[in-house]
């Protein structure tokens, strides 16, 4: 059997679809997988190693050059290799208006959430089989649930494994234990002070952990600048494509980041990863890994960097006694 996943974006989104792909492949080994993400994610899908063709989509840069005869070309051009691939079944595990208009273009039939479960319900008007899933749980689960009832098996609760694995990468301090510090976020409200991120690193290099942290915009650089001229010992990873950073965050022995992609990557590689929400709620989107915890903010309060730091080493703690025992 013959399957596109339509999840075009988030990061995390795209992160939080990996169980139900390793659910798939230990119930029914002889379906094979290609994906259809925006082109930004398409390295994210890569790390997957079931996945077999990846088709990149540009919504968002196609919706601000609509009457453009370039952007029609490339929608042609995505229409004609789903085509051409002739797949059994496509599957929109999105939910979105815009994902099921993704779906039509491969000219197989669609499953996807039922009208109850859907983020936007007109996106059933597009699908051939409707599953219901529960809203209220967690994106992981319901993903899974629905993977599992298109499918047609039952997915294993009491597991949970995304499947990939850290990209090999030179690591960039040899023999030191680093701490990778995800400060960069989308949303002003969910970025922690830059003093806060200074007074953690600090505490890490008490405790001879070396702060690594990197940027992709001018802002972002002035926050990772500002942590390594209070630091001396924090290392700033230059702006890197995708591929590289994730290396560098799977060498690491801890990751500490806010609500952003790479936190979600950090926790599915099942480092010891501490997520920090400020503004959202992560029961229903929150990282979740082996040795992953999400700290949300109180009310009117402060998350405070000493409260980060002892919970990262409580997984690290954790991991140590769980590769331990299974030795």
């Amino acid at each position: 059997m013959k399957v596109l996943i339509i999840k075009t974006s988030s990061m995390g989104d795209v992160i939080h679809t990996f169980p139900a792909i390793e659910d798939a492949r230990h119930a029914q080994p002889d379906i094979s997988f290609d994906w259809c993400v925006e082109e930004a994610f398409a390295g994210i899908v890569a790390l997957h190693p079931a996945i077999q063709t990846i088709h990149s989509v540009a919504i968002r840069r196609w919706r601000r050059k609509l009457l453009e005869p370039g952007t029609w070309r490339e929608v042609i051009g995505l229409r004609r290799a789903l085509r051409d691939c002739r797949y059994d079944l496509v599957l929109d595990a999105q939910g979105l208006l815009k994902s099921a208009l993704v779906a039509r273009l491969a000219a197989a039939p669609i499953a996807g959430f039922d009208r109850s479960s859907a983020r936007e319900p007109s996106a059933t008007l597009f699908y051939d089989h409707r599953y219901p899933v529960p809203r209220g749980l967690h994106a992981i689960e319901r993903t899974r649930r629905l993977f599992g009832l298109a499918l047609g098996y039952e997915p294993d609760f009491s597991r949970l494994d995304s499947g990939i694995a850290p990209p090999a990468g030179r690591s960039i301090l040899v023999g030191e234990k680093t701490a990778f510090l995800l400060h960069g976020t989308s949303r002003d409200d969910k970025k922690w002070p830059v003093a806060d991120w200074i007074e953690t690193a600090r505490l890490l290099v008490d405790k001879g952990i070396t702060p690594v942290t990197t940027w992709s915009n001018d802002r972002e650089k002035a926050v990772a600048e500002a942590i390594a001229g209070a630091v001396s010992q924090t290392v700033v990873f230059p702006r890197s494509p995708l591929a590289e950073i994730a290396a560098v965050i799977g060498g690491s022995a801890l990751v500490i980041g806010a609500d952003t992609g790479l936190t979600h990557l950090a926790s599915a590689f099942g480092l010891p990863t501490v997520a920090i929400f400020l503004a959202t709620e992560p029961g229903l989107t929150g990282p979740r890994g082996p040795f992953s915890s999400t700290l949300l903010a109180p009310p009117g309060k402060r998350m405070m960097p000493a409260e980060v730091i002892a919970e990262a080493e409580r997984l690290v703690e954790r991991q140590t006694l769980d590769q331990a025992g299974g030795r």
